[in-house]
C-alpha cells in the first residue's frame, strides 16, 4: 500500500518511474476516505488543489527534481499560514481566517514539489496535550480510538500514524510535536530554536516555539528537516549557517558515543509508568549493545522545567494572544454596545484552555507577582541551560522516556490540568533551553500501545541526534505493527 510507505520508500519508487505522485496522492485520499470518519485528523481537506500539486510535481519529477519530498503528500498543522487556504488554529477566532501568504517552511516544501493534502486539526493556539482543546472536534488515536493521539500536533501525528499523510509538519513549545509523536508511534524531531524559521506560524509563546516533522522513521526526518532548515530573513530569530546534510549522518555508528541518563528523571518519579521505564531501559541496553556508553548523569534543576515551562510560556501565551481583540486580530463578536463590551465578547470566544493559560500568564506579569514569578523563572531557566551545558561537556546525547505514561482515554484528564500538564515533564527542558530533541518507538506496552524514547543534543547538532535515533531504529527490532483501526468500506 502506497500510504504506508516511508518517504524514502517513495521517492526511489517514483525516481524510477514506477509510480506518480498522483498515485501516491489518491492512494493518501483513499485512506482518509476510510478513517477520517472516525480519527478526525484533519479541519481543512485541500482534495483539488492536492491533484494539481501532485500533477505539478510529475512534471518536475520528469525534469530530474532531485528533493525527496517532491510529489510526497503531507499534512500542515492548522497554525502555519497557508496562502489561499484557512488557517484557523482551531478557534472560533480564526475561523474565516485564509492567510494570503504561506509560512515560510510551507513555501519551502512548495517549492520542491511536496503536496499538502489538508490542515492538521490541533489543540486551541497550540494550547494542550491531547488535541481536545481543539474547537472544531478532538482527533481520536489510531491505536484506540477511544484515547487521545497527545497535542497539541494530535493531528498530525495520527494523520502520519494511520496513513492519511506521508509526513506532517508540527509545532512544539513545550513537547507538542515529540509527545504525540510517541502516543502515536511515529517519529517527531523539534529542531533547535533558530535553525528552522517560525515565519507564518501563528505564535503560542514565541521564545519557545519551535517548526519540525512527524514522520514514520528517523530517515524521513532527517529528509523534511533537510527541506525546511535554514537562515530565513523574515524570522529576526532565525540564526545564519550552513545546514548540514542530515541523511548522510545516518551512518549507524555510534560506537564510543556517550549517552546521558539523567536521574532525576528515572528516579523517585511516581509519575512514570513501569511499562514506559522498562522500555527506556531496553532502549538503552540496544544503544550500548551497538558501541555507546550510556552514563547517568545529573540535571539538578530538571524538577523545576515543568513549573518554570508554565510560568514563563503562560506569560508569552498571554501577551500573544492579547491581540486577538476582534480589532487587531480575530474575528469580532457581533451585537456589543461599545468597545469594552465588544472586547470582551470577542475574547470570549477563547476556549477554556486559552482562558487558563491567558490568566496564569496576566497573573505573573502583574507588578506584584513579576519579581517573584516570571523573573524567578526565567533565573531558573538560565540554570536549567546551564545545566544541559555541562552535561553535553561529558555526553553528546541524553536519553529520557519522551512522555511518563503511553496515550490516555478521551476525557480522562480535561478537568485535571495538572495532571494534563505532567505529559510535558520530559519534553519542556528542550524548550526552555532551545536544544534540539527527537522521539523515536521504542517499543509496546502490554495494551498494545507505542512508547516513545526521547534523544536531546546539544544546540545545532540535529546529525548527532538523527544519528543515535536512526542507529537505535535500526537494531531495535521492534515488530512491525501498524494501528488496527475500524474502517469504512464502500458498498
Amino acid at each position: 500500500m502506497l500510504d504506508e510507505l516511508t518517504i524514502h520508500e517513495l521517492r526511489s519508487l517514483l525516481r524510477a518511474g514506477e509510480i506518480s505522485s498522483k498515485e501516491i496522492v489518491a492512494a493518501v485520499y483513499a485512506k482518509i476516505d476510510q478513517v477520517e470518519e472516525s480519527l478526525r485528523s484533519y479541519i481543512t481537506l485541500c482534495r483539488e488543489e492536492a491533484m494539481a500539486e501532485a500533477k505539478r510535481a510529475d512534471g518536475m519529477l520528469a525534469k530530474g527534481e532531485a528533493s525527496a519530498l517532491c510529489g510526497i503528500p503531507l499534512a500542515i498543522k492548522d497554525n502555519l499560514s497557508t496562502a489561499g487556504v484557512p488557517t484557523t488554529c482551531a478557534s472560533k477566532l480564526l475561523k474565516d481566517y485564509v492567510p494570503p501568504f504561506d509560512a515560510t517552511v510551507v513555501a519551502r516544501l512548495r517549492s520542491v514539489g511536496a503536496v499538502m493534502v489538508g490542515k492538521a486539526n490541533l489543540d486551541e493556539f497550540g494550547l494542550g496535550s491531547s488535541t481536545e482543546n481543539s474547537q472544531v472536534y478532538p482527533t481520536r488515536n489510531p491505536w484506540d480510538l477511544s484515547r487521545v493521539p497527545g497535542g497539541s500536533s494530535g493531528g498530525s501525528a495520527a494523520a502520519v500514524a494511520a496513513g492519511e499523510a506521508i509526513c506532517a509538519l508540527g509545532s512544539d513549545t513545550g513537547g507538542s510535536i515529540r509527545q504525540p509523536a510517541a502516543f502515536c508511534g511515529v517519529v517527531g524531531l523539534k529542531p533547535t530554536y533558530g535553525l528552522v524559521s517560525r515565519y507564518g506560524l501563528i505564535p503560542a509563546a514565541a521564545s519557545m516555539d519551535h517548526v519540525g516533522p512527524i514522520t514514520r522513521d528517523v530517515r524521513d526526518a532527517a529528509l523534511v528537516l533537510q527541506e525546511i532548515a535554514g537562515w530565513d530573513p523574515k524570522d529576526p530569530t532565525s540564526v545564519k549557517m550552513q545546514v548540514p546534510d542530515y541523511e548522510a549522518a545516518l551512518t549507524g555508528d555510534i560506537a564510543g558515543l556517550v549517552i546521558g541518563l539523567p536521574r532525576e528523571f528515572i528516579n523517585g518519579d511516581d509519575v512514570l509508568d513501569p511499562e514506559v521505564k522498562e522500555a527506556m531501559f531496553g532502549a538503552a541496553n540496544v544503544l550500548e549493545s551497538l558501541g555507546a556508553r550510556v552514563e547517568e548523569i545529573s540535571l539538578p534543576h530538571a524538577k523545576y522545567a515543568m513549573a518554570t515551562f508554565y510560568i514563563l510560556a503562560s506569560a508569552e501565551i498571554s501577551s500573544s494572544l492579547a491581540t486577538f481583540d476582534g480589532v487587531r486580530l480575530g474575528s469580532r463578536a457581533e451585537g456589543a454596545k461599545d468597545t469594552v463590551s465588544m472586547f470582551t465578547k470577542t475574547r470570549e470566544q477563547f476556549g477554556q484552555e486559552a482562558k487558563r493559560r491567558i490568566l496564569v500568564g496576566t497573573y505573573v506579569l502583574q507588578a506584584d507577582n513579576y519579581d517573584t514569578c516570571y523573573l524567578k523563572a526565567q533565573k531558573v531557566r538560565t540554570l536549567i541551560r546551564e545545566d544541559l551545558e555541562r552535561a553535553f561537556q561529558h555526553c553528546s546525547v541524553i536519553l529520557s522516556p519522551t512522555a511518563p505514561t503511553v496515550a490516555f482515554p478521551l476525557g480522562h484528564r480535561l478537568d485535571k490540568p495538572v495532571v494534563m500538564y505532567r505529559s510535558d515533564i520530559y519534553t519542556s527542558i528542550a524548550n526552555l533551553a532551545g536544544i534540539p530533541a527527537l522521539t523515536v518507538p521504542c517499543g509496546y506496552t502490554s495494551q498494545d500501545l507505542p512508547v516513545g524514547l526521547q534523544l536531546m543534543g546539544k544546540p545545532f547538532d540535529e546529525s548527532t541526534v538523527l544519528k543515535v535515533g536512526h542507529a537505535y531504529e535500526g537494531h531495535a527490532c521492534l515488530p512491525k505493527r501498524r494501528p488496527k483501526m475500524e474502517v469504512k468500506t464502500n458498498g
